[in-house]
């Protein structure tokens, strides 16, 4: 039997107003649920509950929606790559570093647990993760508490680093029609979990690593099951590159070509359009095609920030009348980190501090995460939705003085100022901790983890050099 509770007299809420069809505040007021849906936000609910919760000093807002991630390898990832890239590359490292350093099996589960506890702690409770299949995929992610979906990746081709200035591609078609089916039966199977909080995604790894009709088989799988439909696009200048040499098209102008972008597709960064500064193209034809195609963006910007990469920029995409949803990809796990870097890196690309809001940045995190997903229901707190909800202490120091919350969480608190977290109506972060995982048991398993993917960096470096010798340590030992 479901129970209800009410959080009472809560001093703001970021409520979904349907008249808007915005979020808006809302001071002193009362927010119920009853298992895993909200029954009510407004002011002095009079309906039975089972739970009450002081509201007083809180602010009530709707759990965060991060829709590109790739969990279970991400945490091995710190303090290796962070500052390197070929130069002959455009600096990026995903070609010539980042396949160096490989998680064994024993490490997934150990990944996973931090990386979900992490998103957990920073308000997400809906995550997409891009991953190969593993034992424990469904394990953890039915632990966590977290709202799953799947998107089990698979490609034709590998990239091959040709001396840190060039990529081959060494291609098994078969494997890429495999990996697709293989993926169909996995994402029917986890559909069905008990839990109820599980879903599926389609995704064929990278625009240039998969044949033309495989891309357009799975979308039109992902189309038959009502479900969204991923790909990594024009996220590098070497893959724009290659698709100009293959096809006379960008990546964006390619997929519209092959008959695939629409309102179910999801291009993972899609930082190279033609009217980036770093492409040697001067049109501007892609932005107005994602738009009127209704295609969602998943804007990953810290870890291309680090090397130097962003779009130009996401205020152009918002007015553009691009859909865009955010998403971590990799460390750190923390999607309010992601969202002040999506706000400040647009305003540094495009030397204006008015190129967007704090509200286009949160709708992109929210109802713009939701809408990718073909979802209503997330994503904002209004009678009918999932009870998914955050919990942020206005008391807490770096949330005062509290005259805008949301800015003061986003640009200056973070996680810090997280105080519970609730997914399908459950408590699954208390007091800033996760409640669901053995988050403390996953760090101390982590460094000999990492140490054992680092042994193995020579033996997949073609010119067998150590971690050190790629990427030295920020002072010299002594």
């Amino acid at each position: 039997m479901n129970t209800t509770t009410v959080i009472r007299n809560a001093s703001w809420i970021i409520a979904w107003n349907k008249e808007r069809q915005a979020h808006v505040y809302l001071r002193d007021v009362d927010v119920a649920f009853c298992g895993d849906t909200i029954v009510f936000v407004g002011k002095d609910y009079a309906g039975q509950a089972d739970t009450a919760i002081d509201g007083r000093g809180k602010m009530i807002m709707p759990g965060l929606v991060n829709i590109h991630s790739h969990l279970s390898g991400g945490p091995l990832d710190k303090g290796t790559f962070d500052e390197v890239g070929a130069t002959a590359m455009w600096g990026q490292a995903l070609y010539s570093h980042s396949p160096l350093l490989v998680a064994d099996e024993a490490s997934l589960g150990v990944g996973a647990v931090i990386a979900l506890s992490e998103l957990l702690m920073s308000g997400v409770t809906t995550v997409v993760d891009i991953s190969g299949l593993y034992p424990e995929w469904v394990g953890i992610m039915a632990q966590s508490g977290i709202r799953a979906v799947f998107g089990p990746g698979f490609r034709q081709a590998r990239w091959v680093n040709i001396n840190d200035h060039r990529v081959a591609y060494e291609w098994d078609e078969e494997a890429g029609w495999r990996g697709l089916e293989k993926a169909l039966a996995f994402i029917d199977t986890v559909t069905a979990h008990p839990c109820g909080r599980f879903s599926g995604m389609v995704v064929p790894s990278q625009v240039d690593t998969c044949r033309p009709d495989l891309i357009q088989a799975a979308h039109r799988e992902a189309r038959q099951r009502g479900i969204p439909f991923q790909t990594h696009a024009a996220q590098t200048m070497v893959e724009f590159s290659e698709m100009l040499r293959r096809h006379g098209k960008t990546p964006v102008q390619w997929l519209d070509h092959l008959g695939v972008l629409d309102d179910h597709t999801v291009l993972g960064h899609c930082i190279y359009l033609d009217h980036h500064s770093w492409t040697p193209l001067r049109t501007a034809h892609d932005l107005p095609l994602l738009a009127e195609k209704k295609v969602t963006v998943a804007h990953c910007p810290t870890v291309f920030g680090r090397t130097g990469m962003t779009l130009e920029s996401f205020g152009r995409y918002v007015r553009s009348g691009v859909n865009l949803g955010i998403g971590i990809d990799s460390f750190p796990f923390n999607m309010l980190e992601e969202l002040r870097h999506a706000a400040i890196y647009s305003r540094i690309t495009a030397g204006d501090v008015h190129d967007l809001t704090t509200t286009s940045v949160f709708n992109a995190a929210t109802i713009g995460g939701a809408r990718a997903l073909l979802r209503e229901d997330i994503g904002r707190l209004t009678e009918g939705a999932k009870a998914d909800l955050v919990v942020v202490d206005m008391d807490h120091p770096l949330m005062k003085p509290g005259r805008e919350p949301l800015r003061n969480l986003i640009y200056v608190a973070a996680e810090r100022a997280i105080k519970d977290v609730y997914v399908d109506g459950r408590k699954v972060v208390a007091d800033g901790r996760i409640l669901t995982l053995g988050y403390d048991t996953a760090l101390s398993e982590i460094d000999a983890a990492q140490d054992r993917a680092i042994r193995m960096v020579p033996q997949q470096d073609a010119q067998h050099r150590t971690l050190d010798e790629i990427a030295p340590m920020t002072f010299p030992f002594m």
